[in-house]
């Protein structure tokens, strides 16, 4: 482990434990997000209700982790039944299918403030914004049950409904805690009949959190649900494959091991940016092949003229000229006769007596047992040289 890397280390590690000590003492901030998740715990999670779900649809409740496309493709001869819909956004295939359902007898139970403006004009509604007070209360229009009152006083979506059609029931109403009389509501639950089916629509998704089922002092939420009939309900919960399958999902829903993950990413990269930028591999030095080709016709021929055998040096020199022959001036030395020294001196340009010369020495040194000085290996050695040339 090189030292810069256990610089990088030290000073990475103090960081963390220096996050870790101001991360301890401090209390961590309550999520106030409306996520509407059924595993959270913070005040606009679903935990509560989705605990006490089956308790409140009479042990008839499935609940659904894929999109209604999925599902009613799998149960296409489902008999009616109702469907619970909660803040979720479906694609318009999804809609259309339990418009279908709708159609056929099946009721749906629809927490919602926001909708696309196709589904809307198809139900023939509008939203609205009530005002822009920070608390109000939630009634029922139903006599026997105008106790049932819900005081809105943590972030309020303000909505309500408009453009109603004649035909369209409203079933719940918005009151300001500064104008409690009847002439003065908006309505924020409504029921809207569609073929054999209706649709009950709630604009108030928080009343189903944790915060305001633990701060209601009577029966709000049964009371609305009471409105769906006694029979299966089926439940479109939001699925976040992504997050409940990963095995990040314990230090991600910790906000201080989040922190920490997050920092250790953010530590890694600018330790590799930083050290990468600094050292680069180093490129080896390739060192062209030598030629060797002329030092090993050195020691070669040193080894001949250390050993005395001139003969021998001869017979390559002749052989070497010859092979020069027949490649690059195209003339046969199968016998070395009167044609072969007129070809040749017509090609190279010779003396034709240098030419003679030449022959005389080269059958010299082909012939094993002709005498050879020196003299004539020296001899030979220019003249073939010039007649190469």
């Amino acid at each position: 482990m090189s030292k810069t890397f256990k610089i990088y280390a030290i000073v990475f590690i103090i960081i963390l434990i220096v996050v870790a000590m101001f991360s301890g003492n401090r209390k961590p901030a309550l999520d106030w997000r409306k996520n509407f998740d059924v595993d959270k715990k913070t005040p606009f999670g679903l935990y509560i209700f989705n605990q006490e779900s089956t308790g409140l649809f009479r042990g008839k409740l499935e609940k659904v982790g894929v999109s209604p496309y999925s599902y009613y493709q799998k149960n296409d001869q489902k008999k009616p039944h109702n469907i619970l819909i909660i803040q979720k956004k479906l694609d318009d295939v999804s809609w259309q299918y339990i418009l279908n359902e709708v159609s056929n007898g099946s009721d749906v139970m629809w927490f919602t403030n926001d909708t696309t403006a196709k589904l809307r004009d198809t139900l023939g509604f509008r939203f609205k914004t009530v005002s822009g007070e920070k608390n109000y209360y939630l009634q029922l229009t139903d006599e026997k049950l105008a106790d049932s009152r819900l005081f809105i006083d943590k972030f309020p979506e303000n909505q309500g409904f408009s453009y109603i059609r004649n035909d369209i029931e409203i079933l719940g109403k918005t009151l300001h805690k500064a104008k409690s009389n009847k002439s003065s509501f908006s309505a924020d639950f409504v029921k809207i009949n569609f073929g054999k089916g209706h649709f009950y629509i709630h604009s108030e998704p928080l009343v189903l959190t944790n915060y305001y089922i633990l701060n209601s002092r009577n029966k709000y939420v049964e009371n609305v649900l009471s409105y769906l009939p006694n029979r299966e309900t089926v439940w479109f919960i939001e699925n976040d494959t992504s997050l409940s399958m990963s095995p990040m999902r314990f230090i991600i829903s910790h906000p201080p091991l989040k922190s920490a993950w997050y920092l250790l990413i953010a530590g890694l990269l600018i330790f590799v940016f930083f050290n990468a930028k600094r050292k680069q591999r180093i490129v080896p030095v390739i060192e062209p092949l030598k030629n060797t080709s002329v030092e090993f016709i050195r020691s070669i021929g040193n080894l001949y003229l250390q050993e005395g055998d001139f003969h021998e040096m001869m017979a390559k020199k002749a052989q070497y000229f010859l092979s020069k022959i027949r490649m690059d001036l195209l003339i046969d030395t199968h016998s070395l006769d009167e044609q072969f020294i007129h070809k040749l001196h017509l090609k190279t340009g010779k003396n034709i007596e240098l030419i003679k010369e030449a022959v005389t020495l080269v059958k010299k040194g082909q012939d094993p047992y002709a005498s050879v000085m020196k003299e004539d290996l020296i001899r030979m050695n220019r003249i073939l040289d010039d007649i190469l040339k």
